[in-house]
């Protein structure tokens, strides 16, 4: 089930919301320290989390599902994000080097078709940046978590759901050890959190961050499935009337016209 993206909107208006941005932010810059010259694609409620990579990179683009909504974004200049239908993307093959999923995998209800066709967008050598509640995080279990909706994952989960779609995991992370709350204290304290449930709490994070890459070979792999498929049509059933010429030769007698 998708989140309304006004309930998104107001989320990430709030304090809460705010520091949650800060923390995600820290944690994709690691993971993509430079996008400059590629082009960056947001799928799901990514546009609080694109504005550090829009100032460099080629092109930044953000796509939100019908049954999420759509808002304008950035609020001033042109308008980047677009409505689509996640399992049809208004993209050519391969025009995409960087895929941001938030608010996306644990939304949709057809996961499998909703990858495949990320991985067509793709460009070959392209990374994708997964960021999915986990099971044991107080924030897929609390309704203030924007995270509360759709189907939290445990790492592995992930990672056997990318690999099952042809995207092989390099690098995992967490990231939201800070309880989802609006104290004041809380807030102030959330960076002190991060550095402790990073070092000792990975278990409880509120989320997966989980970078992969495109996997060329299963695509290979399904043309030479199809090559096959073409050739087996050729090969022919002896019949009997192919039997009868074999014997006949056999006795020197001359085949049948």
């Amino acid at each position: 089930m998708w989140t309304d993206v006004l309930d998104l909107n107001d989320f990430y208006a709030s304090p809460l919301g705010q520091t949650t941005v800060r923390l995600l932010r820290a944690r994709l810059r690691e993971i993509w320290p430079s996008v400059k010259g590629e082009t960056v694609l947001g799928l799901g409620y990514a546009t609080p989390f694109l504005r550090p990579f829009m100032e460099e990179s080629q092109r930044t683009i953000a796509f939100m599902p019908a049954q999420q909504g759509v808002t304008r974004w950035p609020r001033k200049g042109h308008n980047h994000t677009a409505f689509v239908d996640e399992f049809d993307l208004p993209l050519p093959d391969r025009s995409v080097d960087r895929v941001l999923l938030v608010h996306a995998v644990e939304c949709s209800e057809q996961v499998r078709p909703f990858l495949r066709e990320i991985w067509r967008v793709m460009a070959d050598g392209g990374q994708l940046v997964t960021v999915v509640p986990t099971r044991a995080g107080l924030w897929s279990q609390l309704d203030r978590s924007p995270f509360y909706q759709g189907h939290p994952y445990s790492p592995g989960q992930v990672a056997g759901l990318l690999r099952a779609n042809m995207f092989a995991p390099m690098r995992q992370s967490s990231a939201l050890f800070m309880p989802p709350t609006h104290s004041r204290l809380a807030l102030r304290m959330a960076p002190a959190f991060e550095r402790f449930g990073r070092r000792w709490l990975g278990r409880f994070a509120g989320v997966s961050v989980i970078e992969s890459g495109k996997q060329l070979y299963a695509g290979i792999a399904e043309r030479h499935a199809q090559e096959l498929a073409t050739v087996r049509p050729k090969l022919r059933i002896a019949s009997s009337r192919d039997t009868q010429a074999a014997r006949s030769n056999k006795d020197g007698e001359a085949p049948a016209s």
